[in-house]
């Protein structure tokens, strides 16, 4: 079997999604924008082969590199890269070469947010009201409708870039004059604790693997106001969460794969749906599922990849394994040394976090698992005190 995996260095853990894959005795060939020398060893050493293309945009480029693994090693199984960067690439290069999995027009469907308002609208899942930007005028038309704040942010996008909140007509004429916003939607906005529905579907669209996260802010509170994040697995999800996460997924037609939704958990219980991602959720969020359930959740989707049957994986979530983030301008109560002895046990890994997760994300993280809330409340405050 020949998978091409895009981007394989990166984010930094997916090299355990090929290491996987070789162990499973697939032949994975590497596309990246990265010097092979770069590479770790671990990931040197499952890839068959590797191919640099200093812009992995250059499609011209990417063309030429899956048309020489092809002469070299024959039809190409499956193209992934499980990286919301490279959806649209991986999309393309599938048409191309005709190899199983979302095409580019699934992609410019389900990652639009206009797509995914009417994929979620048509199977009864609430979502925010939301419409194209036209001109100023259509937005303070919209929020005549629905109310202010809305939030404005572009169609397509991830992690809250170049996205913010308008709570008048003065703020609709001031956000036209001062920027661009060709290819942006205005969405109702809506008060809620955000939670996710995270998991695999196999071949069928059948889900084999889910767990849920709650976040303790918007992704855009913490991108715009730099505050510190922090996010948590749940052991039980809600069973309203879990009627509507299923009716989403199915409603997104996926097979062979990754889903991450996010979902507004409203005051009076009830849930709204926010976007779909089609990939695993960010950060080290994989590692948190294994560290939680105490499986392998690498190791499954190679399973899946490579035909096997998991319908029959088993699994329970044991533990609540939490990321808590610092920011590197802001002055904390206790160092790092403090941390690692007050943790103790609890603390699974301690990163720094790269550059591009910095706005989002913070600059470092730290890991830990608990058994029940309170020590996970207990573990942020420690971590995120500030002087």
């Amino acid at each position: 079997m020949n998978v091409v995996f895009i981007s394989p260095h990166f984010p930094p853990h997916f090299f355990h999604f090929v290491t996987a894959l070789r162990e499973r005795g697939v032949n994975v060939l590497g596309l990246g924008d990265t010097p092979q020398e770069t590479l770790r060893p671990e990931l040197r050493k499952a890839l068959s082969e590797y191919f640099f293309v200093p812009n992995l945009h250059d499609h011209n480029a990417v063309l030429r590199a899956i048309a020489y693994f092809t002469w070299r090693h024959g039809r190409i199984d499956r193209i992934d890269s499980l990286n919301e960067t490279w959806l649209g690439i991986e999309a393309q290069l599938r048409e191309d070469f005709n190899v199983p999995g979302l095409r580019p027009a699934d992609i410019d469907r389900l990652r639009s947010k206009l797509g995914m308002h009417d994929v979620f609208k048509q199977a009864g899942v609430p979502h925010p009201s939301c419409i194209r930007v036209r001109d100023a005028a259509g937005v303070k038309a919209f929020a005549r409708d629905v109310g202010y704040p809305l939030v404005l942010k572009p169609d397509v996008g991830v992690g809250a870039a170049r996205t913010f909140k308008v709570n008048s007509d003065a703020d609709v004429d001031h956000a036209f004059s001062g920027s661009s916003l060709t290819g942006y939607v205005a969405q109702a906005f809506v008060r809620g604790a955000i939670v996710t529905y995270d998991g695999l579907v196999d071949r069928d669209g059948e889900i084999i693997f889910r767990l849920s996260h709650e976040y303790s802010d918007g992704v855009m509170e913490v991108v715009l106001e730099q505050r510190d994040i922090s996010f948590w697995s749940l052991r039980d999800i809600p069973p309203a969460l879990e009627a509507l996460g299923r009716r989403a997924v199915n409603a997104l037609g996926l097979r062979e794969r990754w889903f991450h939704l996010e979902f507004f958990r409203l005051s009076d219980g009830g849930f709204v749906v926010l976007e779909a991602n089609l990939r695993p959720p960010g950060a080290f969020m994989t590692d948190m599922m294994n560290y939680a359930c105490e499986i392998d959740v690498y190791r499954l989707w190679a399973r899946l990849l490579t035909g096997d049957d998991v319908r029959g994986f088993s699994y329970s979530p044991r533990y609540h394994v939490c990321h808590s983030s610092r920011r590197a301008m802001r002055q904390y109560r206790h160092s790092h040394a403090e941390l690692v002895s007050r943790l103790g046990g609890s603390l699974l890994m301690h990163q720094q976090m790269p550059a591009v997760f910095h706005a989002a994300m913070g600059n470092e993280m730290y890991l830990t698992r608990h058994e029940d809330m309170d020590a996970v409340r207990a573990a942020v405050r420690l971590v995120q005190a500030t002087v």
